[in-house]
């Protein structure tokens, strides 16, 4: 239960309860860990459970950080693995344990438990000749190039590990780099031209990756002025470790068996397309149609129900007649027409010209998606005493007007009802509504420009409605419209640009006892608001977070969004003077807002990292409006956010939440600017369980002073009125999504007095009252930031 705070007592919140029967499912996991406990009960007289090995570097002038880095990595190499852990306990050698062992059964649940866990890993499955090989080749591939290992077993008891000691010896540098190519041919001027952007750098360690790189960094160069038929596979680099002093030289040159087509740039000759292809029993054809016209003067579009408009299909194959050969082109025709929504299958093949040499008729082969898809869902919602459902019925059609469109069509509707506690006012509502929506994979502009040419770019509109209806309070009919574009200047950088976007909301039915509460609680009536918002938007995203091998990754996503500045300058609106204009009937918004979201990820280990956000949201409005609309209002708090809080129950400032109601409920806390903190440690306990602790800070607060809401008005002393929060979570990495829960507490409450608004000595874990209160539990799906 809620109560406004006092100096003795603490906000009181509550979080997301589930009543279960928990007797069967801990008796369960105790069963399980028993079983964990005793990993060896199987196991022969002479038999050794395996616990694994370590590598043990014996060289003083390696730092320590790195030394732990290299042991670590050669750690992984070593063969076989012991058996999975989880919390320290061999839950699924215990799972192989419960289902007898190595003993044969005809149980179903014991052959179950079997087949769901692993049998023990023994010492005698070690072979420790070879992975002492296996850490020598390793060091010497990575410059160490008189590294030997030995080995010892270290026997307790029924367990067992193995301890390898390397010595890695002194690394070998690169004291000279040469390209001994032939200059006179085209093959061995194109390599030389690209020998300054080489990775083999005099001074760096000797390594074979690098070696390998570098054959890879050639091959793709070449790639890129014709070479279709080289493979890397045909440079060889040849090592001179015989100088001393710890020096090698390298020699990079051609193969002489490298078949002469390899050394050869290809032009591309014809170009066909069979954009409604089947592939049978015989496989693809490369035979050239008979009755086929060239478009364009460059391909051979094999379509006679002329499914597809053939301009918008030749825009999306970068090859034409009499060019040379390039990945480039060749990798971007593959990767658009795989992204246009509209083939279910892409193959491609490059096929000797017969009638010229060193040219290649290029085949496209495209299997067409189901034209009309349906798909339909049903999702179920439980939080404490609330529960409903909701189902989405989509349907697509694919190449709606044959130049690659994609139409969508969905239907929704749900519902959610109060199960328990007292009835309030917005305890139950019934919501259902539809959306059509259609895609270009091009840009309809007036103006022709071309972002990028590696991705498609798109052209979107949407119009959508819905009706929420809450029995006891209001009805909402909701009309949204939007027209824009997106598309990617390069794997870092995408824009949105939404040239129209149109929301309007209209309040229906509003009950009395409804409209009582808005007279005691004036927040609720900026909820039922008439709202008409007009205006283009815009957002820009940067991510690098793609890039596995970066120690510091970026999320940086920005947006502006504006509303009647025009209209509202034109027409002189004023709301000052109650000069409030209106369009169809409606007053409409005038505001300007930017917001940005900054996040920083931190590569601990393999397993770890430490992710913060900085979240900043700005708002000016004037004119029509005394500021945003509900719908475009900032909030805080909730499973994303401030996770010690619920969702809209902080701010503005250091406003007090309205109670309503015996049943706590909360007129939602909104504003004008936000700003939002976060930082959580990240790490892996074991397979798909991770853990992270966390704290979380922010607030909002409002453009202007209102009396209604003391303290909301953001001053020069917002630092002081910040709430903060921390907590734990466990999350549950399935690869297709993470199921992550999170329980946290609040450290500072913002509408408490100056002097006590950090509450730590409030803080009582024994206490019943204090944790149902104050411990808030969140379920979502995926990581907050």
């Amino acid at each position: 239960m809620r109560h406004r705070p006092s100096k003795e007592k603490m906000m009181k919140k509550k979080g997301v309860a589930m009543k279960t029967n928990r007797q069967p499912i801990l008796a369960g996991l105790l069963i399980v860990a028993m079983a964990a406990c005793n990993p060896t009960k199987y196991l022969a007289e002479d038999e050794k459970l395996y616990n694994g090995g370590n590598v043990i570097i014996h060289k003083d002038s390696i730092p320590k950080e790195r030394k732990e880095a290299f042991e670590d990595h050669l750690e992984t190499m070593l063969t076989p693995k012991p058996n999975k852990k989880f919390l320290g306990m061999r839950i699924k050698l215990g799972l192989w344990n419960m289902g007898g062992g190595p003993d044969s059964t005809n149980s179903a649940v014991k052959n179950w438990l079997k087949k769901r866990g692993e049998e023990p890993v023994l010492l005698e499955d070690v072979n420790r000749e070879y992975n002492e090989n296996l850490l020598r080749n390793r060091m010497e591939n990575l410059g160490f190039f008189h590294a030997y290992v030995t080995s010892d077993t270290i026997i307790d008891g029924k367990f067992a590990e193995v301890n390898y000691n390397a010595f890695p010896g002194n690394i070998y540098r690169i004291a000279k780099v040469d390209f001994e190519v032939d200059s006179s041919s085209s093959l061995g001027r194109d390599i030389l031209s690209t020998k300054d952007s080489t990775l083999l750098k005099i001074g760096s360690n000797y390594n074979l990756d690098v070696i390998l790189n570098e054959r890879d960094r050639i091959d793709n160069d070449l790639k890129n002025k014709g070479y279709y038929y080289f493979s890397p596979d045909n440079i060889l680099v040849e090592v001179d470790s015989t100088k001393g002093n710890d020096k090698v030289d390298m020699y990079v040159t051609v193969k002489p068996e490298t078949a002469e087509k390899a050394r050869s740039p290809q032009k591309i000759g014809n170009i066909f397309i069979y954009p409604n292809y089947t592939q049978t029993s015989e496989g693809f054809r490369t035979t050239r149609p008979r009755a086929s016209q060239l478009f364009r003067d460059n391909y051979y579009i094999i379509d006679p129900a002329n499914t597809y408009r053939k301009p918008v299909l030749a825009n999306h194959i970068f090859f034409h007649r009499g060019d040379t050969y390039n990945r480039t082109d060749h990798n971007m025709t593959i990767s658009h027409l795989v992204n246009l929504n509209a083939f279910k299958f892409v193959k491609n093949n490059f096929v000797d010209n017969p009638d010229s040499a060193n040219t290649m008729d290029v085949y496209y082969y495209l299997t067409p998606m189901q034209r009309k898809s349906i798909r339909f869902e049903v999702l179920g919602k439980t939080a404490s005493v609330y529960n409903g459902t909701e189902a989405n019925v989509s349907w697509t059609l694919r190449n709606a007007f044959r130049g690659f469109e994609t139409l969508n069509l969905s239907v929704f509707g749900g519902y959610e009802t109060q199960t328990g506690g007292n009835v309030n006012l917005n305890s139950s509502y019934i919501r259902y509504g539809a959306e059509v929506g259609i895609v270009w994979p091009r840009l309809l502009s007036p103006y022709k420009w071309a972002p990028s040419r590696r991705f498609i770019p798109k052209t979107y509109a949407k119009v959508g409605y819905e009706f929420l209806n809450r029995r006891n309070a209001y009805t909402l009919n909701s009309l949204t419209m939007n027209y824009g574009y997106n598309w990617k200047e390069n794997e870092q950088k995408q824009h949105d640009l939404a040239v129209a976007e149109i929301i309007y909301v209209q309040p229906r039915n509003i009950s009395d006892d409804y409209r009582a509460q808005m007279d005691t609680v004036p927040t609720l009536r900026h909820i039922v608001d008439p709202q008409f918002s007009f205006g283009p938007n815009y957002s820009y995203t940067f991510t690098n977070t793609m890039e596995s091998a970066r120690t510091h990754t970026f999320f940086v996503k920005t947006g502006l969004n504006t509303s009647g500045n025009v209209l509202g300058l034109i027409q002189g609106a004023n709301y000052k003077d109650d000069n409030i204009k209106k369009l169809f009937g409606t007053a409409y918004a005038q505001f300007v807002k930017a917001e940005a979201d900054f996040r920083h990820y931190m590569k601990l280990s393999s397993t770890s990292q430490l992710a913060s956000r900085v979240m900043i949201g700005t708002s000016y409005s004037y004119g029509n409006s005394r500021s945003l609309p509900y719908l475009k209002q900032y909030f805080s708090g909730g499973p994303n956010g401030l996770r010690a809080f619920r969702a809209r129950a902080v701010g503005p400032g250091t406003t007090i939440p309205e109670n309503i109601g015996e049943n706590n409920f909360f007129a939602d806390q909104t504003g004008d600017f936000k700003l939002e903190l976060n930082t959580e440690y990240r790490a892996q306990i074991s397979g798909m369980f991770h853990w992270a602790a966390f704290i979380d800070a922010g607030n909002v607060w409002l453009q202007r002073r209102d009396e209604n809401k003391p303290g909301g008005r953001l001053t020069k002393d917002f630092y002081k009125e910040l709430a903060v929060g921390a907590g734990l979570g466990l999350r549950v990495d399935l690869d297709f999504l993470v199921v992550r829960t999170d329980l946290a507490t609040p450290l500072r409450v913002p509408y408490r007095a100056p002097g006590d608004r950090w509450v730590f000595k409030y803080i009582d874990i024994r206490d019943g009252d204090w944790r149902r209160n104050n411990l808030v539990f969140n379920l979502a799906i995926g990581y907050p930031f």
